[in-house]
């Protein structure tokens, strides 16, 4: 008699609904925890003196680094689709050949507009004696999503892979690239965006999504009940 009343499929619907909302909600917190957590990196990386990064073959993310060095301009890319203000465009990124022959680190020197044919790259000009720079340390992105069947052709690239700039250039770059935020007369613009951004944001979405888990365990529960309490009239 039992069985007929309480079917099995609204109570494995709303334990389902309850399991997915309260990991929706954990991911969430955890996105919320991690932007935390890079918030206090840039704050200290933005409290620091700049470390002379030259002869370091590891450096870890978001640390202030000065480089001294040459660029070398013809292993210049364009990373493309890369908006600022509403406005569609590339980041330049430019090698630069270490002082006292320490390597090569790949800089992302800025934004700028695209034209009308996103094919014909805008120049961009670039100091032929020893530069200094100082910026952040990045790490790229090991599996972008990506919708490219490559990384880049030519010197238009849509997402960064340093394994195949390698093989592009010659260059044997480091494994993380520095957010140039020095001065240069490039016409670049070195706004970044915070990647900290958005912690309340998480932290509403969790608290949407244990709501939501919340209303299908009163639900769920409320269906069981009513059930039990038909069968035992």
């Amino acid at each position: 008699m039992m069985e007929r009343r309480l079917h099995p499929v609204p109570v494995l619907a709303g334990i389902a609904l309850l399991v997915v909302t309260v990991m929706l909600g954990n991911w969430q917190m955890r996105r919320a925890a991690e932007k935390a957590d890079i918030q206090i990196k840039l704050e200290a990386g933005a409290a620091a003196a700049p470390v002379d990064a030259g002869g370091h073959l590891e450096v870890a993310e978001w640390t202030k680094v000065s480089l001294a060095g040459r660029w070398a301009v013809d292993r210049t890319i364009y990373l493309d689709n890369r908006v600022h203000q509403g406005r569609p465009g590339f980041q330049v990124l430019t090698p630069l050949a270490l002082a006292g022959g320490e390597g090569w680190v790949l800089v992302n020197r800025g934004w700028i507009a695209s034209g009308a044919d996103r094919q014909a790259l805008p120049s961009v000009p670039a100091d032929e004696v020893e530069v200094q720079i100082v910026g952040q340390v990045r790490h790229p992105e090991a599996s972008p999503f990506t919708l490219a069947a490559q990384a880049g052709q030519g010197r238009l690239w849509q997402y960064l892979d340093l394994a195949a700039y390698r093989e592009w250039s010659g260059l044997p770059v480091r494994d993380w690239v520095v957010q140039q935020a020095s001065h240069a007369e490039d016409g670049l613009v070195r706004d970044w965006p915070r990647p900290d951004a958005g912690m309340d944001r998480h932290k509403a979405y969790a608290l949407q999504w244990y709501s939501f888990a919340g209303l299908s365990l009163v639900l769920t529960g409320f269906y069981v009940f009513r059930s039990f309490r038909s069968y035992a009239t």
